[in-house]
């Protein structure tokens, strides 16, 4: 899998390659959470955090699609890409509650069974 923006010699790792095809799965205007992603392809959620954390800018994987076990938006060091991931969903018609929280029922992405299986993670 290509994912846009990367250079020669600097390509994700197998198991990044997993987490990226996973989230290219959700389709707008649906969410997953890191823990999700994560016991999919057998890597902790922070892993997770960290495999989004590395897409370059410009990439084509979905990485606003992907938020906490509580269904908020993780704070973001810069303190702004939170902000813009909120705008992303929204503008997919993902909606936040008083409490900033997404409803992992209504828009929770259920993966096809065995979708992220592919061998040990890490």
């Amino acid at each position: 899998m290509k994912v846009k923006g990367e250079t020669a010699g600097k390509l994700p790792s197998p198991l990044y390659r997993r987490i990226y095809a996973l989230v290219q799965q959700i389709p707008p205007g649906r969410v997953a959470s890191y823990g999700q992603l994560a016991r999919l392809v057998g890597c902790s959620a922070r892993t997770v955090g960290f495999a989004m954390a590395a897409l370059p800018a410009g990439s084509a994987v979905p990485w606003q699609r992907v938020i906490n076990s509580q269904g908020k938006v993780s704070p973001r060091r810069d303190g702004e890409g939170n902000l813009l991931q909120r705008d992303l969903l929204e503008a997919e018609g993902v909606r936040f509650d008083r409490s900033e929280r997404i409803d992992l029922q209504r828009f929770g992405w259920r993966f096809a069974a065995r979708a992220g299986e592919s061998g040990s993670g890490c």
